[in-house]
């Protein structure tokens, strides 16, 4: 695998982490909101590496004055992109590091 193909695949997953943060912040910004339907993010992998996120309503509404949303929860979810964000910035780094190198090599 390139080094390009894996900084690709982290770009993915820091785009997909992204998504995810969006759909938290909409829930927890409308836990008190009756009725509000809370929104999950789903992840798929796509073929040639990495990760795509889809974001949809979890289906479970409530038809009374209070919403489905658990503030722990979403507050556990803002944890998990948060690792998975700095897991994959990691690896953009450590790849934009080796094409440095590999640059240096090249020029001498």
């Amino acid at each position: 695998m390139s080094i390009s193909a894996v900084m690709g695949i982290s770009l993915s997953g820091m785009q997909a982490q992204q998504t995810r943060l969006s759909a938290t912040a909409n829930n927890i910004a409308n836990a008190v909101t009756p009725s509000y339907d809370r929104l999950e993010t789903q992840f798929t992998s796509s073929k040639p590496g990495g990760v795509t996120a889809s974001v949809a309503p979890s289906g479970d509404t409530t038809f009374d004055d209070t919403s489905n949303v658990d503030l722990a929860s979403e507050m556990l979810s803002l944890v998990e992109t948060e690792i998975g964000f700095k897991a994959n910035a990691a690896v953009w780094e450590t790849g934009a590091d080796i094409w440095d190198v590999l640059l240096s090599i090249k020029r001498d």
